[in-house]
C-alpha cells in the first residue's frame, strides 16, 4: 500500500511539473516567438500610450466616431470580464423592446442615412465585445461622422473601404470592419 501511494505521490508530482509548469511555459514561449502581438492581447498603442486592443470592443458614443455592435456584456456593456449575450429569445418582450429603442436611436442619430439599421447594430454580438461591424453598418453612420467631423461622406467612405476585412481565408464568416482601427485611422486624416 505505501510503495503505491508513493508512485501516486512521485506521478502527481511529475505531472504537474510537466503538464502543470513546463507545458504552459512552452507553449507561452512559443507564442511569444511566433504571435507576439496576439500573445500579448492584440494592443493598440498611440502615441507610445497603449489605448486598445484591437480584438475588444469599445463603446463609442460621440457622434464623430463610429458606433460599434450594442453589448450585453456586463452591467453598462463592453466589460471583457463579463461576456455573453443576454440570452432572450425572438418572442421576449425585453428584446423587443430593446431593439425597438436600439432602431429609433439609430435612426435619431444617423437621420442622413437611409434604409433601415443594419442588424449588427441593432443586436448585441454573443460575446458582447465583439470588435467589429459590418461594412453595412460602417456605411449606415457614414453621413453622421462625416459632418461631425467637417469631412465629405466620400472621404469617410473610402476610409471605410480601405479598412474593409473580407472573409478569413476568401469563404470563412463575412466582411468586416474593426471600429477600433477605423476610428484611430480617423483621427489621423487631415
Amino acid at each position: 500500500m505505501i510503495k503505491h501511494l508513493g508512485i501516486s505521490l512521485r506521478l502527481t508530482i511529475l505531472t504537474v511539473i510537466v503538464l502543470g509548469l513546463m507545458y504552459p511555459f512552452a507553449m507561452t514561449g512559443i507564442a511569444q516567438l511566433i504571435f507576439p502581438k496576439q500573445a500579448n492581447g492584440s494592443l493598440v498603442s498611440v502615441n507610445g500610450n497603449i489605448v486598445a486592443s484591437d480584438i475588444i470592443g469599445q463603446l463609442w458614443t460621440k457622434p464623430q466616431y463610429f458606433h460599434g455592435r450594442p453589448s450585453a456584456a456586463g452591467k453598462n456593456g463592453y466589460d471583457p470580464t463579463s461576456t455573453g449575450g443576454t440570452n432572450l429569445g425572438p418572442t421576449s418582450k425585453k428584446l423587443i423592446s430593446t431593439t425597438k429603442t436600439t432602431i429609433a436611436q439609430l435612426r435619431k442619430e444617423n437621420p442622413d442615412a437611409s434604409g433601415p439599421p443594419p442588424m449588427d447594430l441593432v443586436t448585441s454580438s454573443a460575446s458582447g465585445i465583439d470588435p467589429d461591424i459590418s461594412p453595412e453598418g460602417a456605411y449606415y453612420q457614414a453621413a453622421r461622422v462625416a459632418k461631425a467631423r467637417g469631412l465629405a461622406v466620400a472621404r469617410v467612405n473610402t476610409l471605410i473601404a480601405q479598412h474593409t476585412k473580407g472573409r478569413t481565408l476568401g469563404f470563412l464568416g463575412e466582411p468586416r470592419v474593426n471600429v477600433t482601427e477605423l476610428n484611430l485611422a480617423l483621427q489621423n486624416l487631415r
